[in-house]
């Protein structure tokens, strides 16, 4: 492999014929140049992979780092883990903007990740170049400045965004590797520790705080609360529910759509993770639906697919409210459109007040009605691969995470099972178990 150390500062001399001289031991003489003193001493030139010279400069008493430096980068050229040295220089917000282009086309999926990157990322590393986030340093510095509160000029994030925006730069710089910008991800150091979030056991609310939130919401968002508490909706599924979605043949809910603000326009979409699913329907369900409908028609909405300027979907919508502002799509008004956040500050934790309750934390947010859902289906003994399915989890094993404190205990059961293979002494025990499994 080409390369050598070149010393600017001294050459071998050449006489008057412009051949080398050497001395009487036959070793070569050497002499000045005229860059002698000025600058760095030794310069290394090497070729990179397209066969472009490229060199580096060493400061005097540096040749060993010199020869060190010239190795390493034959090697790398030799082994295919040469990273050309302006790669590093790029900045990380540029790079970014990158690797965004093979990203999820989903518009609400970019807006979040635009959000990230607004509020916890860019501040910190945007104007850092590669070759410095890929640092643990500047990451172990940028996690502490996510978590340490702002007025000791942090954050203050919870542990649970931390860990979303950490899994996004980390998955930034392992493109940045892949592309050969950077050597590796330094989020995947064995001494960075990606942020835990506190695990805290759902709690589910009691039937009474379920029917007491229910009464205290204005009568026309009552039938909110059996939509969310009895069959599993999420909050802009909700809002996104049409009375359409019912098979009453079946009694089961097609659950297909919710509602996602873009960029201050409402626009339909598929449920989370675009997982549409079926969910059986009760009949008490079914009755609060009717009865909602039989004071208020469902509203008619058209709005885009996916994202705006997507084409127009038509749907009854059996839930709708007036913005105080006017938003229009297709040059037409759209009053009927209700937004998340608004909803949950005017009139859910109001309720909380009307009825005398009072409001923790986000625990009492509406999707609290999801986990009292969740664990009214598992103490009636529904699985929770049936249970995931119906709430629309990708993975069984999520759910069972969330939920696994509120599975019914299936020790009697299993008492009763392992007594009719090895029947116990006291006769009564074998009768008292298998009683209980009744």
């Amino acid at each position: 492999m080409k390369g050598h150390v070149q010393d600017r500062w001294w050459r071998q001399k050449k006489d008057e014929n412009g051949k080398f001289v050497f001395n009487a031991k036959g070793h070569p003489v050497r002499e000045k140049t005229e860059l002698f003193g000025k600058g760095e001493r030794y310069k290394v030139r090497y070729y990179d992979p397209e066969g472009n010279e490229r060199s580096k400069a060493f400061a005097d008493k540096q040749l060993s780092k010199a020869r060190a430096f010239l190795t390493s980068m034959q090697h790398d050229v030799l082994t295919g883990e040469y990273i050309a040295p302006e790669s590093g220089a790029e900045k990380f917000r540029d790079y970014t903007m990158q690797w965004q282009k093979g990203q999820s086309a989903d518009a609400g999926t970019r807006q979040t990740v635009n959000s990230h990157l607004k509020t916890g990322i860019f501040p910190f590393l945007g104007d850092k170049p590669l070759k410095v986030v890929e640092k643990t340093d500047t990451i172990r510095d940028w996690l502490d400045w996510l978590e340490r509160p702002k007025v000791e000029g942090g954050r203050g994030l919870m542990a649970s965004y931390r860990a979303v925006l950490f899994d996004t730069v980390s998955a930034i710089l392992q493109a940045a590797a892949d592309d050969k910008k950077i050597r590796s991800n330094p989020c995947r150091a064995k001494s960075i520790k990606r942020p835990k979030p506190v695990q805290r056991k759902v709690i589910p609310w009691p039937e009474s705080r379920v029917h007491s939130v229910q009464l205290a919401l204005p009568p026309e968002y009552t039938v909110i609360v059996p939509l969310g508490a009895g069959l599993g909706l999420r909050q802009m599924e909700i809002f996104g529910f049409s009375p359409d979605d019912i098979d009453r043949d079946e009694m089961i809910v097609n659950v297909q759509r919710q509602i996602r603000w873009i960029g201050g326009q409402p626009v339909f979409s598929p449920p989370k993770g675009g997982k549409t699913r079926v969910v059986p329907l009760g009949a008490g369900v079914l009755d609060a639906v009717d009865d909602h409908m039989s004071l208020r028609e469902p509203m008619t909405l058209t709005l885009p697919w996916l994202e705006p300027g997507g084409r127009p979907e038509t749907v009854r919508v059996l839930i709708s409210r007036a913005l105080r502002r006017t938003r229009k799509y297709r040059d037409k008004p759209v009053w009927h459109v209700t937004q998340g956040a608004n909803f949950t500050k005017n009139e859910w934790k109001s309720a909380f007040g009307t009825a005398g309750l009072d409001y923790v934390d986000r625990r009492d947010g509406m999707h609290a009605m999801r986990h009292f859902y969740a664990s009214t289906l598992l103490a009636q003994g529904v699985s929770i691969k049936e249970v995931a399915e119906y709430l629309g989890h990708h993975d069984p094993g999520y759910t069972l995470r969330i939920y696994t404190h509120l599975v019914p205990s299936s020790h009697k059961r299993a008492r009763a099972a392992a007594n009719k293979v090895f029947r116990p002494r006291k006769a009564g025990q074998a009768a008292t178990d298998e009683s209980a499994t009744a």
